[in-house]
């Protein structure tokens, strides 16, 4: 009878089971901010904001994005299910289960579907960079050459998986992992250091320039990313300590938790809060120009009638992004 016995790892089992369970967390936040997002395209920017141009790109980025995630949940929720319900006789239990979890055709399907849905969401990284970059070569070329690695690593992961049924034991997928999670990184660093760069430029042209706004966006594009590396870089050391159970964990929400960050940016962009091409593009510098005309008056203290008159003035300001800000008046 003991040879029957199901050979047990209780920590690797409960990890795939509170796994699940914080999977269909994030799923849930994943659902309400889809359909926040959702909403958000189909309405006009409150600010002005230009975005009819892509709300049907966006719009198709966040309805793929959400069946790409809602399939690959669903499998891994049905695969959770016939662990302990339906297959929970099968030689080795649970534990076998968990380990040779490519060994069943319909956790193929919840792979792919998760691979491709995070083609989709580094592309839209790409594509955020290249607009407050104004396409800039040298940004574009190695952040492409990056994505086109990741999209090969990606499809070598596939492969692997279909044919010879390997996961938790693939290096490629270890380095297809690294390169997604070094995309984001520094897809953070070239965004904030580009926002934080036309600050300073603003600040120097208008001393009491609010600068707020490039702080804010920074700080969401930080914390954006930061939800998903964080998540992402503990994923890679349990991968490559072969913690089964801690990967097992990461694995399923791991999707859940880009596409949140993912849909962050797309609720700001969707209002018109996010950077666009016009405030970055060379012809009309960091924000578009900025032109005051007319009459400039001091007023006292005490009462509004005592006003110092001032010569009227044309003051016009200009910033470039790629040099110093000329400002020109010129007194009538």
């Amino acid at each position: 009878m003991s040879s029957q016995t199901p050979r047990t790892n209780l920590p690797t089992e409960r990890f795939r089971l509170d796994g699940m369970m914080v999977s269909c967390g994030f799923y849930g936040m994943f659902f309400l901010l889809t359909i926040q997002a959702w909403t958000a395209l189909m309405q006009q920017p409150r600010l002005g904001g230009k975005i009819a141009d892509h709300r049907l790109a966006l719009l198709f980025y966040v309805f793929i994005t959400f069946v790409l995630g809602t399939i690959s949940s669903a499998v891994n929720a049905k695969y959770t299910e016939m662990i302990w319900i339906d297959l929970r006789d099968t030689p080795g239990g649970p534990l076998v289960l968990i380990e040779d979890y490519m060994s069943y055709r319909i956790n193929f399907i919840g792979l792919a579907t998760g691979h491709i849905q995070e083609w989709f969401m580094q592309a839209l990284l790409v594509h955020r960079c290249f607009v407050i970059w104004n396409w800039s070569r040298w940004v574009m070329v190695p952040m492409i050459t990056l994505y086109v690695a990741m999209i090969g690593l990606s499809i070598t992961v596939l492969f692997q998986a279909g044919t010879n049924g390997s996961y938790y034991n693939n290096p490629v997928e270890l380095a297809y992992i690294c390169v997604e999670v070094g995309h984001t990184v520094i897809y953070t660093i070239l965004v904030t250091n580009r926002l934080f760069v036309m600050r300073g430029r603003m600040k120097q042209i208008m001393a009491q320039y609010d600068s707020g706004t490039y702080g804010a966006i920074a700080l969401m594009v930080i914390e954006s990313a930061a939800l998903y590396s964080v998540s992402a870089i503990i994923f890679i050391v349990a991968f490559g300590m072969q913690s089964h159970g801690l990967t097992t964990l990461c694995f399923l929400s791991i999707g859940k938790i880009q596409g949140i960050a993912q849909l962050f940016i797309i609720i700001r962009v969707a209002r018109g809060r996010a950077v666009t091409r016009e405030w970055s593009t060379q012809e009309t510098g960091i924000t578009t120009a900025i032109a005051f005309t007319g009459a400039v008056s001091d007023i006292t203290e005490g009462t509004d009638n005592e006003q110092t008159g001032k010569p009227e003035r044309d003051v016009q300001l200009y910033a470039d992004s790629e040099k110093a800000a000329d400002v020109s008046v010129s007194v009538a």
